[in-house]
């Protein structure tokens, strides 16, 4: 359509120019015409003036001005480019157009906080059969006054929620809230949203304390690999260190008296101070690493998974007074249970040096309950959540996740609520099932 007016416009615009060309060309020729017929009329002799006056009737006859016609060649009609639009237009009469839906109202009371899962529910203020589905969006925040238009983290979004109700499961509470949002949308447009509802999502969050842990463990955030070229990388450092304090030591010893303290004692003096984080590393045989947060009060939970041919490894609690040469569960400051895969297979809770057998089967990842308040410490099969083990005693300090890997790896997942399995059965066995008497009641 645009190249056919486009084309129509090229040659119309031609024809008048044309046109206008022929007028230019007849206005000029009358002009001459017009000074000849002036000149004659000073012509005093007849004959002249006679003959003169034919002239002028002849030029006149033959001119083309008197020839052409001032009426435009070509019209401004468009009538032959116009497309008939009356379907279209019916079409367009016959839209019927949808209201925009009211905004929805989540119901806090409905609403599910469980299992690091959440459930968000809401109504429609006015019944609306037009809404075909709705949108949620939900952010996690640490702000704990009224959700806030902008905050540090974006929206996510989940669309084309056919109920009323929408539940997010598997999620990692690494923030003390999350908000929620909601509106409907129709078929043609979406609604406004709902006011923003805040709810609590606290647990439990830690990593792997890397400044404290045994040169012999390569530690990340939430996971433990034995490193057995670890401390021996140190300690190739140090000799390299002493090496050089003896040859400076032997150079000086020809110079000095037999009182002068031996190369190895000066190198030993030379060598610089272990890493400190905020205590000493484990060393010796204490594979350990703890946690980066203490635990003061309340009920918490996490678990641990171990790589497959772990040969031996130990999870629990310690408190922050455990040696750096103590092995988790030989002393009164740590409670655990070790599994050992190497020479011979073996699962059991350790307190205090005392070690009690469990006869259960060693499951793929264990959950870890820490009632702090309560004096409790349980061990779950964290799929089946079976109880493996639980140790009933006091607390008189903080606690730190604690953890021992030798010939293996642990990865940790933190963030996470206490399952409701769990406060079930911490319910319903009050600590007592799988307890020994040896290990129970070890008030520290």
């Amino acid at each position: 359509m645009i190249n056919s007016i486009k084309q129509e416009q090229a040659h119309k615009s031609q024809e008048l120019q044309n046109q206008l060309s022929q007028c230019n060309n007849a206005l000029e020729n009358s002009e001459e015409l017009l000074e000849f017929a002036t000149r004659s009329l000073d012509i005093k002799e007849p004959e002249e003036f006679s003959k003169a006056s034919r002239q002028i009737k002849d030029r006149v006859t033959m001119a083309s001005a008197f020839r052409l016609s001032l009426k435009p060649k070509v019209s401004d009609n468009m009538t032959h480019l116009m497309v008939d639009f009356s379907q279209e237009r019916q079409m367009l009469q016959a839209l019927k157009f949808l209201p925009v839906p009211k905004a929805p109202e989540i119901d806090p009371v409905e609403c599910l906080v469980a299992d690091n899962s959440v459930t968000v529910a809401w109504r429609m203020l006015e019944e609306d059969n037009k809404i075909d589905h709705y949108v949620l969006e939900y952010r996690k925040t640490n702000f704990d006054g009224l959700p806030r238009v902008k905050d540090e983290r974006c929206w996510e979004i989940i669309d084309n929620i056919k109920g009323t109700e929408y539940t997010l499961s598997g999620l990692k509470f690494d923030s003390k809230y999350m908000n929620f949002r909601v509106r409907a949308c129709n078929k043609a447009v979406a609604g406004e949203y709902s006011d923003p509802v805040t709810l609590e999502t606290k647990a439990l969050n830690f990593s792997l304390d890397n400044s404290s842990s045994h040169l012999n463990l390569k530690v990340e955030d939430t996971c433990v690999e034995w490193d057995p070229t670890g401390g021996k990388g140190q300690e190739s450092k140090m000799k390299g260190k002493e090496n050089k304090g003896s040859v400076h030591v032997t150079s000086l010893k020809k110079h000095t008296r037999s009182g002068t303290p031996s190369p190895k004692r000066t190198s030993l003096s030379s060598r610089p101070p272990p890493v400190r984080g905020s205590r000493d590393r484990f060393t010796g045989e204490s594979y350990t690493v703890l946690g980066d947060t203490a635990i003061e009060s309340g009920q918490h939970y996490w678990e641990v998974k171990a790589q497959k041919d772990c040969k031996s490894y130990s999870v629990g609690v310690a408190y922050k007074t455990l040696g750096k040469f103590d092995q988790l569960g030989k002393t009164n400051t740590s409670w655990c249970v070790h599994v050992n895969n190497w020479l011979q297979n073996t699962f059991a809770a350790k307190h205090n040096n005392k070690v009690k057998a469990l006869d259960v089967t060693v499951p793929e990842k264990i959950g870890v309950f820490c009632d702090f308040d309560g004096g409790q410490l349980s061990f779950y099969d964290a799929n089946s959540k079976q109880l493996l083990y639980s140790f009933k005693t006091k607390f008189t300090q903080p606690v730190l996740p604690g953890f021992m890997v030798w010939c293996g790896g642990l990865s940790l997942s933190t963030g996470m609520q206490v399952p409701s399995a769990v406060r079930t059965l911490q319910k319903s066995e009050n600590g007592m099932t799988g307890s020994a008497s040896s290990l129970n009641n070890a008030t520290q």
